[in-house]
């Protein structure tokens, strides 16, 4: 019987961000293919396994209608799965597993920095001192304020223990309802979400981006968080209308925005999300640390070692759902009301 064959998309020549891992583990196991957005399509068919390991690249979804066999099991290397989540792979036999878990703690430690970083007002403290000006202030603190975080996966989850370890008051937004969590007590449903929001000095996006939480933070969302309150997003930037949330920020409703996704990346240099005050930019990585992409070769290989096993895998992703089938408590995937 022949060794399995492993396509891994992302080539050598990649953006280093978006190489493809050592995988040493597979020698003598596998064959090893890499794939970049070109030749994925006829790789496509020879594949047992599809490592997508440049997890920002749509050639899975232009490839993947044509003809030939297809993978049994597809794992992408980061924890959305968005871009997975066409017609043809959704309603295909084939598997679907995710990068769950590795980026929980460093996106939790990210947020809670950048809370402390606006509310002690750091950006402002480092611009006078490049300026040698010497002025005293008076800042706020975290403990004793309250955050409605948006997504209650493991993201969700981490990020929801590190603000309440600030002693935040923290209203956690899943899918669906939960007055019994086993951690949180209460978990609000989607449809409380414009209720929660008026009472919040920090809202933080952590969901998942499904059709149903597009565009979930608008002109109507922003109207409805109080008045000097601070925007995170660390989900997806297409959970944004951006004119809306550049229209609230101009405004004066909204003191603030720490933005890690847009709606377009790299945001371009025209955006005025760039220098709008109070606003934070970071290139897509609250979740990158050192050590990141090793910590994702080895989940793959992992569950590499239960799949030739014939074991059940981690990670699974419900796919009607958009996430991990195994997680205890649900992401926001329902429409939010009006």
């Amino acid at each position: 019987m022949s060794p399995p064959c492993v396509v891994v998309l992302g080539a050598e020549a990649a953006p280093e961000r978006m190489r493809p891992p050592r995988l040493d583990r597979l020698a003598g196991r596998a064959t090893v293919r890499h794939a970049d957005d070109g030749t994925l399509a006829g790789l496509l068919p020879s594949a047992d396994v599809l490592l997508v390991w440049d997890f920002t690249s749509d050639a899975v979804r232009r490839a993947w209608p044509g003809s030939g066999p297809r993978p049994g099991w597809v794992h992408t290397a980061s924890a959305g799965v968005d871009r997975l989540l066409f017609p043809e792979l959704v309603h295909s036999p084939t598997l679907v597993t995710n990068a769950r878990g590795v980026f929980d703690i460093p996106i939790a430690e990210y947020v809670a920095g950048l809370l402390i970083a606006m509310a002690r007002e750091f950006p402002a403290t480092w611009e006078l001192q490049r300026q040698r000006v010497w002025r005293h202030r008076e800042t706020r603190t975290v403990a004793g304020s309250r955050a409605v975080v948006v997504g209650s996966g493991g993201i969700g989850r981490e990020i929801t223990r590190t603000l309440r370890a600030l002693r935040a008051t923290v209203d956690l937004v899943g899918r669906r309802e939960r007055t019994a969590d086993p951690e949180f007590g209460r978990i609000h449903p989607a449809r409380a979400l414009p209720e929660l929001l008026p009472a919040a000095d920090w809202v933080v996006c952590a969901a998942p981006l499904t059709p149903a939480t597009r565009g979930m933070f608008d002109a109507a969302a922003f109207a409805r968080m109080k008045e000097g309150a601070r925007f995170v997003n660390v989900g997806r930037g297409a959970h944004v209308v951006e004119p809306d949330l550049v229209a609230a920020l101009r405004s004066g409703r909204l003191a603030g925005a720490a933005l890690d996704v847009f709606a377009e990346e790299p945001l371009p240099s025209a955006s005025p999300l760039w220098e709008l005050p109070g606003v934070l930019v970071s290139p897509h990585m609250s979740g990158d640390t050192h050590g990141w992409e090793q910590a994702l070769a080895t989940q793959f290989l992992d569950n590499f070692d239960r799949w030739v096993a014939g074991e059940p895998l981690h990670q699974v992703v419900d796919k009607q759902l958009g996430h991990a089938a195994d997680v205890v408590t649900e992401d926001v995937t329902e429409d939010l009301p009006a």
